[in-house]
């Protein structure tokens, strides 16, 4: 322990000896510090300029990841939908087969959701595909990422509202057949969001 501090005091004496004093290393080390942050800046700001060009890769790797969140999260969203309906389905259809296929509506509402995220994909790839490397510029490709995580975002979220509405309308249409009607409206309404997504990013795409 003493010969560490011992150590660690010789090597600091000999730093002082050779910087001319305490003066001088204080402003080695402002120069040194202000100097890393002109690099750093300097870099910063050929970063922001090399990506405001059109020919960019970074353009395109934005463009297609939003093609990846509307169809990912939207499928997302109709297999949960699907799958938490199906369960619902299944278990009233033990005492009440007869209500089987009235019941199926949750399934092909959450099966819908699936289809936005086809079609918002589809859309951004052809929009896309169809520029010059010149003419896909950074707005472009933020406008698509944008689109693509509205439509996944809003998709999922109604996806989840499908699948729990859809499970317990249909186990308590089992029971009570009135309660139908307020089902189906509590669908529309859960469908509702995803439509609303799908509007909004073929606008901003």
């Amino acid at each position: 322990f003493f010969f560490f501090f011992f150590f660690q005091a010789e090597d600091g004496i000999r730093d002082l000896v050779r910087s001319r004093g305490l003066g001088d290393v204080y402003k080695r080390q402002v120069s040194t510090q202000s100097t890393w942050d002109y690099i750093f800046k300097r870099k910063m700001f050929i970063e922001i300029a090399a990506a405001e060009t059109p020919s960019d890769i970074r353009n395109y790797f934005f463009g297609y990841l939003g093609i990846a969140f509307a169809l990912v999260l939207a499928n997302v969203g109709s297999a949960y939908g699907t799958a938490k309906s199906g369960v619902g389905i299944t278990v009233m259809g033990v005492n009440r087969p007869d209500l089987i296929v009235k019941s199926v509506v949750p399934v092909v509402m959450a099966g819908i959701l699936g289809i936005y995220g086809l079609i918002i994909s589809v859309v951004i790839n052809q929009k896309i595909g169809g520029m010059d490397n010149d003419k896909y510029t950074p707005k472009m490709a933020f406008a698509h990422l944008s689109a693509g995580l509205c439509n996944g975002f809003s998709s999922l979220a109604a996806g989840l509202s499908i699948g729990l509405v859809g499970d317990a309308g249909v186990r308590a249409n089992a029971q009570q057949e009135q309660i139908y009607v307020g089902m189906l409206l509590s669908l529309i309404f859960s469908e509702a969001l995803g439509l609303y997504g799908l509007i909004v990013a073929i606008i901003i795409s």
